[in-house]
């Protein structure tokens, strides 16, 4: 089955590696792809148990899903999303 999350903070294709590698290694999880432009995670998965986790992963890595969160702990994320998003630029090259 397929499954689309729509998350805050991603800025551009740092970004978009970092969520595809680590939601990759997840059990369970296959295909992932990110639409920078429209903040779009999209993901397939045989069941809808680890559609949870996935949102999880992504609220860890600074990416929580779109409307989740407010005040600090928008901040938080969207800080922790700037360190994930660096990794993944450097991971790039």
């Amino acid at each position: 089955m397929l499954f689309s999350v729509e998350v805050d903070n991603i800025k551009c294709g740092g970004c978009a590696h970092s969520i595809e590698s680590k939601l990759s290694e997840m059990d369970g999880i296959s295909q992932v792809t990110v639409e920078v432009e429209a903040g779009l995670v999209t993901f397939e998965s045989e069941d809808d148990t680890p559609v949870e986790a996935v949102k999880g992963k992504l609220s860890s890595m600074g990416y929580p899903e779109k409307g989740s969160m407010e005040g600090v702990g928008a901040m938080g994320a969207k800080a922790k999303s700037y360190v994930s998003c660096a990794i993944g630029k450097m991971s790039q090259e």
